[in-house]
C-alpha cells in the first residue's frame, strides 16, 4: 500500500508540473501562441522617451520582462547590455512594471536604476501597473518574449536564457 502512495503521489506530482508549464509547442516546434500578433503598446523608457512596438515593423524584437528584485534577473543584466550592444539582426527590448508584483514606484526604479553600470546599453521601458506584463502573459521574472518581423508574438518563456540561446532562437524566426 505505501509503495502505490507513493507511485501515485509521484504521478500527481508530474501531472501537476506539466500543467504548469507554461509554453506549448505545436508539433514544428513553434510556440502556440504564434498564430497571435504580439500586443502592441507605447511605453516610455527611463529617459522618457516613447517606444511603440508596432514601430519596429519588419525588424524581429526580443523583449525580457524582468524586476529589480529578481536576483535572476539581476545576475543576467551583463548579458543583456551586451547583447542590446552588440546585436544588428534584432531589437533588444526591456521592460519593468513599477508598481507591479512588487516592484518599485517609477521614481525609486528610475533611481536605482541610474546607479547600475552594468545595463547602460538597455532600452528599458516602463509598464506602469503591468498592463502590458499581463497582457504577454508573463507569470515571473525573468521572462522572454520573441516577436518575428511581422509582428506576430513568436514564444513567450520563463526563466534565464543566454545570448547564444537568444540568438539560435531569433535566427529561428523571419
Amino acid at each position: 500500500m505505501k509503495k502505490f502512495m507513493l507511485i501515485l503521489f509521484g504521478m500527481i506530482t508530474l501531472l501537476v508540473l506539466a500543467g504548469c508549464s507554461s509554453s506549448e509547442e505545436a508539433p514544428n516546434g513553434e510556440s502556440i501562441a504564434s498564430a497571435n500578433s504580439a500586443p502592441n503598446f507605447t511605453l516610455y523608457d527611463v529617459n522618457g522617451g516613447s517606444h511603440t512596438l508596432s514601430d519596429y515593423a519588419g525588424k524581429k524584437v526580443y523583449v525580457k520582462f524582468w524586476a529589480s528584485w529578481c536576483s535572476i534577473c539581476l545576475a543576467g543584466m551583463e548579458d543583456i547590455n551586451t547583447l542590446a550592444k552588440d546585436e544588428e539582426d534584432f531589437m533588444v527590448l526591456t521592460v519593468v512594471s513599477p508598481g507591479f508584483r512588487n516592484e518599485k514606484d517609477t521614481d525609486s526604479f528610475k533611481k536605482w536604476f541610474s546607479g547600475v553600470e552594468e545595463a547602460k546599453n538597455l532600452t528599458v521601458l516602463l509598464d506602469e501597473g503591468g498592463k502590458i506584463t499581463d497582457q504577454f502573459q508573463v507569470r515571473g521574472y525573468p521572462t522572454s518574449a520573441y516577436i518575428d518581423s511581422n509582428g506576430l508574438l513568436v514564444q513567450v518563456l520563463p526563466g534565464h536564457v543566454s545570448n547564444e540561446v537568444i540568438i539560435q532562437k531569433m535566427e529561428t524566426i523571419q
